[in-house]
C-alpha cells in the first residue's frame, strides 16, 4: 500500500497552503520526514496513504538563517545540521545548537527540522526547549489567510498535540533575540546510552548578568519534559533573579527547582524521583556555564554531534 498518492513541492508559502486546501484535510506537510514517515507507517489500523504529501523544503521562508532588524530568524524547515553549522546561532543562541546537534544521529539531524521537532509537540522535544528558554516567537501561515507571530508556548495543547493543523496550516519559522553583552545561554540534557531516543531530561538556560558581571539580572530556564506541554521554570526563575552567582544560590535555585517541578515517571525512560535527582544536575552544569559565557563573550557549544 503507497503511504501517498501525489507529492508536490512549493516555492511558496501561499502555494503551500493553496495545496493542503485542496485536498481538504487529506494532504500533510512534510520537510524531513523523520517522524511523519514512522506515524504513517504504524497507526493502529497499520499504514495510512494519505492523498498528497506537501514538500517546504523549496521554500526560502522556511529555509533560511538571517539577523535583520535585532532579530535571528530561523525557517522552520532548516535542518538540525544546518542550526549546528550557523556561526550566527553558536555565538547568539548557544544552547540551541547544543540542542539541536544532540537530536538522534547524524543522519536524522541531516534531514530533520527544527519545525518538525516543535510541531510533533512533545514536551521534551530538544530543540523546544531551548526555543522556550530563548522566548522565540513562531510565523504561522493559518489556512483562513492569517499570518502571526505568536509566543511558541502557544503552539502546544497537549503531547503531541499541536495547535497548528498539518493538513491545512504551515508553520513558516521562528525568531528570538540575539544575546547581547553579558548575556547567554546553554543546554544540557540525560538520556539512554542508545543516543537516538527522546531525552530523559533536557535543560535550557538563558542568562543576562548584572553590570558588574557578577549578579543575576534576568534568567529564562525550560526543563523538559516536567508537564504535558514545555514550559519555563518560574520558580527557580525568580529564586535566581538579583542573585549572585555562585555555587551557593545555583544550589539554592536548584533545591527550589527539585520543589516545585513535578516530572512524571516513564515506563521507558526514567522514574520521576530519577528525573527530579537529575534537574539539579542540569541545573549545576547549565546555569554555571551560562554564566562564564556572559561573563567572557565566548560562545563555543559543547557536546555536538555526540547524541
Amino acid at each position: 500500500m503507497p503511504l501517498w498518492h501525489h507529492y508536490h513541492i512549493p516555492t511558496t508559502v501561499e502555494e503551500a497552503l493553496a495545496h493542503l486546501a485542496r485536498y481538504d484535510g487529506k494532504a500533510r506537510i512534510i520537510a524531513g520526514g523523520t517522524d511523519l514517515l514512522i506515524d504513517l507507517q504504524h497507526t493502529e489500523k497499520g499504514a495510512h496513504t494519505l492523498d498528497a504529501l506537501v514538500d517546504v523544503t523549496r521554500i526560502q521562508a522556511m529555509t533560511e538563517i538571517s539577523a535583520s532588524e535585532g532579530w535571528i530568524y530561523v525557517g522552520a524547515a532548516v535542518t538540525h545540521t544546518a542550526v549546528v553549522d550557523s556561526a550566527l546561532i553558536e555565538l547568539q543562541a548557544t544552547c540551541l545548537v547544543e540542542s539541536c546537534g544532540v537530536v538522534g544521529g547524524p543522519q536524522v539531524r541531516n534531514v530533520g527540522t527544527l519545525g518538525g521537532n516543535v510541531a510533533h509537540a512533545l514536551p521534551a522535544g530538544d530543540g523546544t526547549t531551548s526555543l522556550i528558554a530563548l522566548d522565540a516567537e513562531a510565523h504561522v501561515a493559518w489556512a483562513d489567510g492569517r499570518r502571526e507571530w505568536l509566543p511558541i508556548g502557544c503552539l502546544f495543547k497537549g503531547p503531541g498535540e499541536s495547535a497548528i493543523d498539518s493538513t491545512r496550516d504551515v508553520l513558516v519559522g521562528f525568531r528570538f533575540r540575539p544575546c547581547a553583552q553579558r548575556e547567554a545561554t546553554a543546554f544540557k540534557r540525560i538520556m539512554r546510552p542508545q543516543g537516538v531516543a527522546l531525552p530523559i531530561l533536557g535543560c535550557a538556560v538563558w542568562l543576562k548578568l548584572d553590570d558588574r558581571s557578577d549578579h543575576c539580572a534576568d534568567v529564562r530556564i525550560c526543563i523538559g519534559p516536567v508537564g504535558s506541554i514545555p514550559a519555563r521554570a518560574s520558580e527557580a526563575e525568580n529564586a535566581l533573579r538579583g542573585q549572585v552567582m555562585d555555587d551557593e544560590t545555583i544550589q539554592a535555585v536548584a533545591d527550589i527547582a527539585c520543589q516545585t517541578l513535578h516530572p512524571r515517571t516513564s515506563k521507558y525512560r526514567a522514574t520521576a524521583d530519577y528525573r527530579v535527582y537529575m534537574i539539579e544536575t542540569l541545573l549545576k552544569q547549565a546555569l554555571p556555564l551560562a554564566a562564564r559565557r556572559a561573563q567572557t563573550g565566548i560562545a563555543q557549544a559543547e557536546g555536538v554531534g555526540l547524541g
